[in-house]
This record gives C-alpha cells, sequence and structure tokens, in this order.
C-alpha cells in the first residue's frame, strides 16, 4: 500500500527496520503476526500513529481532488457533446454532385497537438471542430463559396471543400433554362429535369405541356427572359436563327446557285431550269394537298418537289418585325406553275435559316434530278434516304470549307452578322445541329433510309449506289 511506504518514510526510526527485519530473518518463508506493543515502544506508537493519520488526511485529499478531475472531464466532454450537436451536421442529398458527409464527434484527446486546417495553426485548449478529417478552429470552418463560416446546423460537400446549403445549392443544383428557377423534385424526392439532345438546353417537365413555344429552326424553347420572333403563319423564331433566316424568293435565289454548283461538282447537273419559290405554311400545305404521289415529313413539311400544275402563292418581300417581335407586311403574289418536264417548281418553307434552307433544298433537288433523269418509282425509304444523303453532303460541305456564314449572305440582317462576326460560331453550331437532325432521325423512311443510303455510298461510291438504284429500286449492300 502507498500510505505503508509513507509510514516508514515518516518514521525515520532505521533501528526499527532492522529490528523488523530481525524478526523475519529465522524463517524467510514464516510470517508471524505481532501487535504494535511488541514491535515499538509507546513513544515510537504514538509517532507512528500520528504518521498514520497525516497519511490518511492526504491520501484523501488527494482522492478528492481525483474525483474534482473526474467531474472536470464529464464537464467537458458534455460541453463537447453540446458543441457537436449545435454544429456538425450531415450533407443532404444531393442529384449527383459532392459527397455525403457524416461528420465525426468531437472529442478532446489527451496527447498531441490539433493543427487547424483553415489557419494551420494550433489550436490549444477551447471550441474546436473535427470535420472532413481535420480539426478547425468553428471561425476557420468556412464555405467554399461565400468565405463565411458556417455555423448552420446542416452544411453541404463537394470534394473536400464545405458549403452552406443555400450557397450549395447556387453553385451545383441545376436551373431551368426557361423559367431560371431552381428545377424542382419529383414526387420521389429527385430532381428530374429534361434536356434537349443536342443544345443540352434544360428546363422543367412542365413547360413540354404550358405551351412554352420552340424556335422553329433550332428547337430550342423560348426562356422567359427573351422574346422570339414571331411569324404570320404562327411560327416562332429565335434571335439567332433569325440572323441568317432566307425570308423571301429573291433573297433564296444566290443559295440556289450554290446547290446547282454543288451537284454540277458532283456530275449530276439539273439541266433543266426549274423555279424555285419560298411560301408560307399554308402554301406549302396546299400545294402538297394538290400533290398524287409524296411522302412527307411530319410534323411538318417544310420543302416540296412538285409535278403537278398548280397557282402558288409565293412571298416577294422578305418581312419587317412589328410590335411585340411580329413580323408584319409580308407582300405575296400568286404563281401559276405550267408543266413543262416532270418538274414544275421547288418550294421551299420561309423564314429559316441559311444552312437549314440550303440542306432542305439540296434534298428537294435531288427529287428533281432523279425524275428528270427517269429513275422509275421507288421505294419511299430508297429515294428519302439518297436525297437526306445529298442534303447531308451538301451540309459537310459548307462546314468543311468554312464558308456557312458566307454563302447567299444578301439580306441585312446576315450581312451586319457576318461582317461583324457574331453569327458565324453559331452558324457552324446550327449547321451541325442540321446535321445531327438528319443522322438521328429515327423514322423508317428518313432515318432508316438515310443511314442505308449513307452505308451505301460510304461503301461504294455515290455513282455507283445511284446506278445500283436505278437498276434495282433498292441500295447496294
Amino acid at each position: 500500500m502507498g500510505w505503508f511506504s509513507k509510514i516508514f518514510k515518516l518514521s525515520g526510526l532505521k533501528d526499527s527496520e532492522e529490528h523488523s527485519h530481525t524478526n523475519y530473518g529465522g524463517d524467510p518463508n514464516h510470517y508471524a503476526p505481532t501487535s504494535s506493543g511488541d514491535m515499538w515502544p509507546e513513544s515510537e506508537n504514538e509517532a507512528m500513529d500520528h504518521a498514520i493519520a497525516l497519511s490518511l488526511l492526504e491520501e484523501s485529499q488527494r482522492g478528492s481532488n481525483v474525483i474534482d478531475h473526474d467531474s472536470q472531464l464529464e464537464d467537458d466532454e458534455q460541453l463537447a457533446l453540446a458543441m457537436q450537436e449545435s454544429l456538425n451536421v450531415e450533407s443532404p442529398p444531393r442529384y449527383g454532385y459532392g459527397n455525403t458527409y457524416q461528420p465525426a464527434p468531437v472529442y478532446f484527446p489527451m496527447g498531441g497537438l490539433r493543427i487547424c486546417a483553415g489557419c494551420c495553426t494550433e489550436i490549444g485548449y477551447g471550441r474546436y471542430l473535427n470535420c472532413l478529417n481535420a480539426f478547425w478552429h468553428p471561425e476557420c470552418f468556412r464555405c467554399h463559396a461565400c468565405n463565411v463560416p458556417i455555423s448552420d446546423c446542416e452544411f453541404s460537400t463537394s470534394g473536400n471543400h464545405p458549403y452552406h446549403k443555400s450557397c450549395y445549392k447556387e453553385s451545383y443544383y441545376p436551373k431551368c433554362d426557361v423559367c431560371k428557377h431552381f428545377i424542382p423534385t419529383n414526387s420521389a424526392g429527385l430532381i428530374e429535369y429534361r434536356a434537349h439532345p443536342f443544345w443540352v438546353q434544360k428546363y422543367c417537365p412542365f413547360h413540354e405541356h404550358d405551351g412554352t413555344p420552340r424556335c422553329c429552326s433550332c428547337e430550342r424553347m423560348e426562356p422567359r427572359d427573351t422574346r422570339y420572333v414571331a411569324l404570320d403563319d404562327g411560327r416562332k423564331l429565335c434571335l439567332e436563327c433569325l440572323e441568317s433566316a432566307i425570308m423571301d424568293t429573291s433573297v433564296c435565289q444566290p443559295l440556289y446557285l450554290d446547290i446547282q454548283e454543288f451537284y454540277e461538282s458532283l456530275n449530276m447537273k439539273v439541266e433543266q431550269q426549274v423555279p424555285l419559290l419560298l411560301v408560307k405554311r399554308e402554301a406549302l400545305n396546299e400545294a402538297r394537298e394538290g400533290e398524287r404521289n409524296g411522302h412527307y415529313h411530319m410534323p411538318e413539311t417544310r420543302g416540296l418537289c412538285l409535278s403537278e400544275e398548280q397557282t402558288i402563292s409565293t412571298i416577294l418581300r422578305r418581312p419587317r418585325t412589328g410590335a411585340g417581335k411580329r413580323a408584319v407586311k409580308t407582300i405575296t403574289e400568286p404563281y401559276k406553275l405550267t408543266r413543262h418536264c416532270e418538274v414544275t417548281a421547288i418550294l421551299i418553307l420561309y423564314g429559316l435559316p441559311r444552312l437549314l434552307t440550303g440542306s432542305i433544298l439540296a434534298h428537294e433537288m435531288m427529287h428533281a434530278w432523279l425524275r428528270l433523269r427517269g429513275y422509275p418509282n421507288l421505294r419511299q425509304d430508297v429515294e428519302e434516304g439518297i436525297c437526306q444523303v445529298l442534303a447531308h453532303m451538301w451540309l459537310d460541305t459548307k462546314l468543311k470549307s468554312g464558308s456557312g456564314s458566307n454563302v447567299a449572305s444578301t439580306s441585312s440582317s446576315a450581312s451586319t452578322a457576318s461582317k461583324s462576326g457574331t453569327g458565324s460560331q453559331f452558324e457552324r453550331k446550327l449547321g451541325e445541329f442540321f446535321k445531327h437532325q438528319i443522322k438521328s432521325d429515327i423514322s423508317p423512311v428518313y432515318g432508316d433510309g438515310f443511314r442505308a443510303g449513307q452505308q451505301a455510298v460510304h461503301k461504294y461510291g455515290l455513282q455507283v449506289t445511284l446506278d445500283h438504284i436505278r437498276m434495282t429500286g433498292t441500295f447496294p449492300y
């Protein structure tokens, strides 16, 4: 016992130690208990009693100190738990960014230095946080976005960076490109949105049914803070597509010449002079009804190669943009089609960008070439497929040559865009989109027909493919 050694130290009686030793010297394994009266004189008994009393008092005080220290540790642990509950949180569920974080409990280690991960100084005594596998002063645990200390009940993480929930949402939650609000969660608590496969325009699902207009050219939805131009046949045109839009028949003539030169470069010159007319949607639909043969791309036809005699209402003067960004003052006149050959005219829907208008014109020109060369009536997937191949080839030629923004740029807005260079990058992107539309078409006539025709042309060449179509009515495989 500890206090027993203290007794010997306080007594200072060496001869009593010797006496005790002598008492046990006869037999080291023998222990004969003796009374204090047998071993010590009376005066020494009193000294021993006094030493025992002092030792007991000292040990009692020491025990009291130990109890007080344990109590202090308990208080410290309770304080740490309270601080943990007020500061530490877990990261909310998110739609795919960052990591869900479960903070470790705050504790007070007995040894070692705690270095703050924020200021890189020793923390010492006092409050601190144990988050993200590091120690922090509370004022050093700051949001990576706004740099304000995080004292909220919850926080989020991305990588190794903490964020306020509101800052994380502002930085990482998707916003609707139409209404500019955060995309809401569905009934399962998941963020659900729609996205255009090419433009990657994200929007709330309900915008597909709330009447939000789309551009008739690029198919992007109209944002709430941007007004599309309303054409007088009910279509909407975004401002970027408007920059190169072809609005009347006269403006389209240089583009028509470019398409003819393209066909000549393929040794497929069209000898006959086939009229080209830009028309409104109503005139195009009426002309389609007057044709006995032909397959038309739904949901909307944007070009026709006519073989029948009809009277067509064509656009003579491009419309101006009036109040509310609505196209007004479109001047039209009737045009009488006379049959001199197998093709009476090519009609194109007005108000479309140059590259889209050119691809439609290249498609319809192929219909005309097949009829004028006496090809037999072909299956719809074969005829429409080879026409799509020529439209895709023309687009590809324009994009590779870099002249997509210079073709037929005779309108004032198109000329301004070409000179300033503001429209060229978007127009190239627009051309890629039109190619994407042709390649990704899921219809069995236009889509499957194009893919079969393109495969044949890549394998055998255009001329061999056309000769095989003339002889068999099918693509070579």
